[in-house]
């Protein structure tokens, strides 16, 4: 037997280990689909939503308090007059774009 293929052979073995195991780490990190990266992907997402919703319910809290009151009469005309353009009779309307 040849002592010289030995440690040949061992660091080939060792080459191709760490070869196999590289591949298969970033498989794992990089092209799985449940990858890290993707999971890292989709907890951003989900923190978005999340904060989105919270955006939301709050907005939707705000408009459940005002419409327990009701607006005053003062407020539904100058709502009327700003956002819809509507006018009481002998008014002139100009509109202002900026």
């Amino acid at each position: 037997m040849n002592m010289d293929s030995t440690p040949k052979r061992s660091s080939r073995l060792l080459f191709i280990g760490g070869f196999i195991a590289a591949w298969l780490l970033l498989q794992f990190i990089w092209f799985d689909s449940y990858s890290w990266v993707r999971y890292q992907q989709w907890q951003q997402e989900y923190q978005q939503l999340i904060d989105e919703n919270q955006q939301l319910m709050s907005e939707i809290a705000q408009i459940e308090d005002f419409l327990e009151t009701p607006p005053s009469d003062d407020l539904i005309e100058k709502i009327a007059r700003e956002q819809y353009g509507m006018r009481r009779d002998g008014d002139a309307v100009i509109r202002i774009q900026y």
